[in-house]
């Protein structure tokens, strides 16, 4: 039913929560998963764990705030699989600062992985996504209704959702691209949050729990599948209700 045997998908931010889980699940549904990365360790015992169970994985290094590596990233995967069936991009950070103490240079780091990482690696797949391929970008629930002391990170991910639109219209209708956006998700990127907050995020959220990276897995898992062909330029919120479209 989900029609992944055998396509290709390639996560960047694949060691991540979010990324780590999506990897085993496609991998498990049939998929052959090019995992990408910045931290090699974790990559090459996710690589590993894949190819235990039976999968078909590979990982590659790149950076995504570099057009340059991006581009050699597609090429050697397209290489290897002979094309690409599905783009997750799910790379990006989440540091803490108030827009009066930001740095210009602050700014400009996370700018340049969370929305310019997403530019190029949209556009790097370009020449080797197939027929009835797609693209998945990882907003926020944070682009929607902002978040405190996180402005440039909210900023970020506002942009990836209208880009995300945008290139919807323009792949269309080869190409599907749609947005997941998680809401309060239990990985590294936000133990600091859940420290400081987190009673009161869970007191705010109708289902009374924070949510899983296989939680968030899924939907993505979902939107890259045959079950969403009628689906794109979309943004599918992960958040048990905490915000509400």
């Amino acid at each position: 039913m989900l029609g992944l045997e055998k396509k290709t998908v390639l996560i960047t931010g694949a060691a991540g929560g979010i990324g780590r889980a999506l990897a085993l699940r496609l991998a498990q549904a049939g998929a052959q998963v090019a995992l990408c990365d910045r931290d090699a360790s974790a990559l090459e015992k996710l690589e590993q764990e894949i190819r235990e169970q039976g999968g078909v994985a590979a990982r590659y290094a790149a950076d995504v705030s570099s057009q340059p590596s991006c581009q050699a990233l597609a090429k050697a995967v397209a290489a290897q699989f002979g094309g690409i069936d599905s783009l997750v991009h799910s790379a990006g950070i989440y540091p803490e600062s108030k827009v009066a103490e930001m740095s210009a240079e602050q700014w400009r780091q996370l700018m340049q992985i969370n929305l310019d990482g997403t530019f190029y690696m949209c556009q790097a797949v370009m020449p080797y996504l197939s027929e009835r391929s797609n693209i998945v970008n990882l907003s926020s629930m944070a682009g929607h209704r902002g978040s405190y002391a996180h402005a440039h990170y909210s900023a970020s991910k506002g942009a990836v959702t209208s880009f995300s639109k945008s290139l919807a219209l323009e792949l269309a209708p080869r190409t599907r691209v749609n947005c997941v956006a998680p809401g309060i998700i239990e990985t590294a990127m936000t133990r600091d949050l859940l420290q400081e907050k987190g009673q009161a995020l869970l007191a705010s959220t109708p289902l009374k729990r924070f949510g899983t990276a296989q939680e968030v897995a899924d939907v993505i898992l979902f939107l890259c599948s045959d079950l969403a062909s009628f689906v794109t330029g979309e943004t599918i919120h992960v958040n048990g209700g905490l915000y509400m479209v």
